[in-house]
């Protein structure tokens, strides 16, 4: 079932993206070890069906006819850079957002190149925009989440650790005994405002922490040296991704003419593990 959800999702433009997500293992305090998070049928069976119910508790709470708070990301803005990053590729995106053509494409480079995958999918993320919580009322118009390809979307199914659900929750109790809304619009509004910023601070703590993993493990580690792969270049400098252990650091002496996608050798210079930095210069094979 979960299958068939996923699959009449696609069908609809829900865009499958890889995104880079390593978590540590821990041995007691110690991290031993730094693996990317692996997709499987048993997650994604939690996925669909935590998206079918956050679905089904929006379309429910626009049924009792009031307000109520949704999960959305907006059709991208920045769609023509999307285009521009299609074309690199050799590939034509329609001019206007289309989920259906960016799925088909996305696809298509998966098959085609997975090991440079996550780094499309995390381009492809910046581009679209981050989530955020608004307040959608039957009478308005809908937002929609663009990369599920679905118009009525909460976030219902984690009231014990993210508080818009427990918003939720507590608006549905109240419709299911027929009590007085806990919110008015205005407060809701408010809420939306004050989780979406939030939401933008934890995330900022997660990825800090993740690089500070990184640097703990890699610590004890300095000259030695790694296979990787260039995923930026810009006029900041240029950065690139190990692949075992998986971790993300800077090249220090990177040159303008690396691309993003380039297959490096790679030596450890410094893990600082306070900032969370992992520097690397080119090594020699």
């Amino acid at each position: 079932m979960a299958q068939q959800l996923r699959a009449r999702r696609h069908d609809a433009g829900s865009l499958e993206l890889v995104t880079f997500q390593p978590r540590a293992v821990f041995d007691g305090e110690n991290v031993v070890d730094i693996r990317q998070q692996v997709q499987n049928r048993a997650r994604q069976l939690i996925e669909e069906v935590m998206i079918a119910i956050n679905g089904c508790t929006a379309r429910f709470l626009a049924a009792q006819g009031g307000a109520s708070l949704r999960r959305v990301v907006r059709s991208p803005e920045r769609w023509m850079r999307i285009v521009g990053v299609a074309a690199e590729y050799g590939e034509i995106l329609p001019n206007t957002p289309d989920s259906k053509a960016l799925e088909a494409f996305l696809a298509q480079r998966h098959q085609a190149d997975p090991l440079r995958f996550p780094d499309l999918s995390l381009v492809i993320v910046k581009l679209m925009g981050r989530g955020e919580y608004v307040v959608e009322t039957p009478a308005g118009s809908t937002i929609g989440h663009f990369g599920l390809a679905v118009q009525d979307y909460t976030h219902s199914t984690a009231p014990n650790r993210r508080f818009p659900d427990l918003i939720t929750s507590r608006m549905l109790k109240a419709v299911l005994a027929h009590q007085k809304k806990p919110y008015t619009d205005a407060e809701l509004d408010m809420l939306a405002k004050h989780c979406t910023q939030q939401e933008d601070a934890a995330q900022k703590v997660e990825r800090r922490i993740r690089k500070s993993e990184a640097a703990l493990l890699l610590e004890s580690r300095i000259g030695q040296s790694f296979d990787g792969i260039v995923t930026g270049n810009t006029s900041e400098g240029v950065w690139v991704r190990i692949f075992t252990p998986p971790a993300e650091g800077k090249l220090l002496n990177g040159s303008s003419t690396l691309k993003v996608g380039d297959k490096v050798h790679l030596k450890l210079t410094s893990a600082n593990v306070e900032r969370g930095f992992i520097d690397f210069v080119l090594g020699n094979h």
